[in-house]
Parts: C-alpha cells; sequence; structure tokens
C-alpha cells in the first residue's frame, strides 16, 4: 500500500470514529420529551440523564462494553415470554438507578419526590424518571434487548375534580396484545424495582 493510500485510509478511520452515533428514530411523543428541555435525544452510545427535577441537573451516561453486556445478560433472562421481560425491565432499570446513584448523587432518592420534598439535588421528579427510563428503553431497544415488547409514547395523568394530581410514566407496548404498560420509577425509591402495570390501571392511580 502506498504512502498517500495509507495516510487516506488513516484519515477516514477517524473521521468514522469522530462521527456521530446515528440518531433514534422516535415518534413526535418521544421526542418532546428532549426538544421541551434542550437536550439531545439518546443514542446506542449514550443518554443524558436527568435529575433535579424536570431536567435542572443533567449528567451523560456514556454507555461502556461492560455496561452494554451487564444489560444484555438481564434482559436474556427474560426472552422466554412477555412477563418475564417486564420483569426484566424492572431488573435493568434498577440497574440504571444503581449505576447512576453515587455518580450524580440520588443514591439516597425517595418515592415520589417533588417539590415538596425539599431535596431536589439528590433525586428525580416524575419528568425526570420518565425521560431517563425511556431513554434506557430505547437504547435498549436499539440494541436488540426487547424481544416481547416495543417502547410506547409516555402517558400522562391528572385530574384535579377527583384530587388526582398530575404524573407522567415511561411505556412499553406488547408486541402481540398490543397492550400497553407502564414502567413508573418515580413511585418507588432508590435500587426499587419500578411500578410495572397495566395503563389502563395506572391512569387511575392517585
Amino acid at each position: 500500500m502506498s504512502r498517500k493510500i495509507l495516510i487516506a485510509a488513516l484519515l477516514a478511520g477517524l473521521v468514522s470514529s469522530a462521527a456521530p452515533a446515528a440518531a433514534l428514530q422516535l415518534t413526535p411523543q418521544q421526542a418532546d420529551l428532549y426538544t421541551s428541555v434542550s437536550i439531545n435525544p439518546p443514542s446506542v452510545n449514550g443518554m443524558t440523564v436527568c435529575y433535579g427535577f424536570v431536567c435542572r441537573r443533567r449528567e451523560m451516561l456514556n454507555f461502556t462494553a461492560s455496561d452494554q453486556k451487564q444489560l444484555s445478560q438481564i434482559m436474556a433472562r427474560g426472552k422466554a415470554s412477555a412477563v418475564a421481560e417486564r420483569v426484566a425491565i424492572q431488573k435493568a432499570v434498577v440497574w440504571f438507578d444503581k449505576r447512576m446513584g453515587s455518580m450524580i448523587g440520588t443514591a439516597k432518592r425517595v418515592a415520589r419526590a417533588d417539590i415538596r420534598s425539599g431535596a431536589d439535588a439528590g433525586n428525580y421528579d416524575c419528568w425526570d424518571s420518565t425521560r431517563n427510563v425511556t431513554s434506557l428503553l430505547l437504547v435498549m431497544q436499539e440494541w436488540g434487548l426487547l424481544k416481547h415488547h416495543t417502547v410506547s409514547n409516555p402517558r400522562y395523568r391528572g385530574n384535579i375534580l377527583v384530587m388526582q394530581l398530575p404524573h407522567n410514566t415511561a411505556v412499553i407496548m406488547e408486541k402481540n396484545s398490543r397492550v400497553e404498560w407502564a414502567v413508573d420509577m418515580w413511585t418507588t425509591r432508590y435500587a426499587q424495582p419500578p411500578d410495572v402495570m397495566l395503563v389502563d390501571q395506572w391512569l387511575k392511580e392517585e
């Protein structure tokens, strides 16, 4: 190989390695999770982690080979059925919670944190947890780790007439039945499995 060809090949490799990962395919509702707080959507290489309430604080999680291996092992245990996969998704969210706990100071976060908690720096509100869980699910979907579900649009609830406060959650859809399931991290404390329930039921919760 001539010197010119070798130099050209090396330069091409550098450009290729520096190129950003292709953007994930998002629905308008999913895309709004990111544009509404001026952050980039997740990619196969990383995601912006929101905390501090409505993403006022943020940290980049760049996935390592070890991260992908661990998540792949977690999700592999759920490949037998949709029910098993939802359990695996719960474990993947716990993995994420622990992965970020010491990094951003959320290892003592509480369930149902909001402005009344008075400790925004170490907590997720429901907007943060919805964005973070949706991002994690989208990345795992892009990696091919979801066999029985797809990532659906986030869902919202709130009816002041029946004293139901505003709240939102990440959502998955079972491929065969087309039934949607809420994956709600906000209602549980640090390192506890997120609530996973039918969206129809979730919409009626307080």
